[in-house]
């Protein structure tokens, strides 16, 4: 029978650190075990900026999620994100001393050398992904392993940051012990459970909209063509609220997930929200076209960004499925419809699928990419011997993440 595999998804995020346990099969069925969460400090815009409180929540959220799953947690696989995340797409080739056949060798090499390409020194490649191959000019080569030829080349799609913001990160979890398997970018991770293969072939953009960070990824082609991260998310939209409204920012946070809507209009003129009293605050009338008009401005803010940036390396004819939004900011009202209008194109709220467990925890949105990272651990485990990819990002990148 085939053996199960118990993996941990870890995301450190601005507004919440959440932690997924689950049950992977060789069958490729996924099933929950258990969620943890606590509210995320110490964390602005996707990056530590206070590790001893990052520190703590990352302890919480484990412990809690150790707690539900009844079991031990050794290792995690960890998101990472922020601004300092870049990509670009590179071509490498590799000759053959003669016509021969193709070995891992080859395609291997062709990898190392489309990550030789320049990049900052302070930053470090996080990933390199294949998007096509060409044996002696041949395209639309799929796996190149076993044919003739004297060229092989590959076209990769490379994501790099700053590495002591990565170690730092890393770092918050080592701080407990704990083993990290592998850091995956937050959108390649969301991509892995809420992008089917028919729309990835079609074309698709994955927006995960989070607390700090709003992360993107594009495939046409089956392949990923551009990815990216924009500090824009939630937070922002609730501090916006803060200062237009002149509200305490617990109230504003509050009154944007009860009352606020991303569109305007569609209410009666001049209603108003009332806001009780409570501690420190005397309470006020709140003007409901107001809110909804801070709250579009913002939104809309985000949606034009990403479609200047997405529509400058993949042309709009080319996402025959439109644009699916995840993340726990998808969830306020009016966001799809924004993005519709934005993007001039279907849009999609999404939530993980394939997996099983509570509903309510693989449902949410804003565990896509807790979850993701579950997925896409599964996939690594199927392709690599039992080192994987934390031994190899150490000894690729020559690493040292100084723990």
């Amino acid at each position: 029978m085939a053996k199960e595999k118990i993996h941990v998804g870890l995301e450190i995020g601005t507004t919440k650190v959440c932690a997924v346990v689950a049950e992977c099969g060789r069958d490729g069925e996924i099933r929950l075990l258990g969620v943890g969460e606590s509210p995320s400090r110490g964390v602005r815009k996707g990056e530590i900026v206070d590790f001893q409180n990052a520190s703590k929540c990352v302890h919480d959220a484990l412990a809690d999620a150790e707690e539900r799953s009844d079991q031990e947690i050794k290792s995690v696989w960890l998101a990472v994100t922020g601004s300092h995340l870049e990509s670009f797409n590179n071509r490498s080739s590799s000759s053959l001393a003669e016509e021969s056949e193709i070995t891992e060798k080859e395609i291997g090499d062709v990898e190392y050398k489309a990550k030789e390409i320049s990049i900052p020194k302070e930053n470090v490649i996080l990933h390199s992904i294949i998007q096509r191959y060409y044996v002696d000019g041949q395209e639309g080569v799929i796996d190149p392993l076993g044919m003739l030829g004297t060229k092989l080349e590959a076209d990769y799609h490379i994501i790099h940051g700053v590495m002591t913001r990565i170690q730092n990160t890393i770092r918050c979890v080592k701080e407990f012990d704990i083993d990290v398997d592998d850091v995956v970018v937050n959108s390649v991770a969301s991509a892995q459970v809420v992008l089917s293969d028919s729309q990835k072939q079609a074309g698709a953009v994955v927006i995960d909209i989070g607390g700090g960070v709003t992360d993107y990824i594009v495939y046409h082609d089956g392949v990923v063509r551009h990815s990216g991260a924009i500090a824009i998310g939630g937070d922002h939209i609730t501090n916006d609220l803060c200062i237009g409204l002149r509200i305490p920012i617990t109230r504003a946070e509050k009154l944007k997930i009860e009352e606020g809507s991303a569109m305007v209009g569609g209410h009666p003129p001049g209603e108003k929200i009332t806001l009780r009293n409570d501690t420190g605050f005397s309470g006020k009338e709140v003007d409901r076209e107001l809110l909804n008009m801070i709250i579009n401005a913002r939104v809309n803010e985000l949606f034009k960004i990403l479609k200047k940036r997405i529509h400058e390396v993949v042309p709009e004819h080319l996402l025959g499925s439109g644009v699916l939004l995840t993340g726990g900011c998808s969830m306020l009202r009016g966001v799809r419809e924004v993005a519709e209008m934005i993007f001039d194109s279907p849009v999609t709220l999404v939530h993980a699928h394939s997996v099983s467990g509570p509903t309510s925890a693989f449902e949410n949105p804003h565990l896509s990419t807790c979850i993701g990272l579950v997925k896409y651990a599964q996939a690594v485990n199927a392709d690599m011997p039992e080192e994987t990819i934390m031994s190899k990002f150490k000894k690729l990148l020559n690493f040292n993440l100084g723990l």
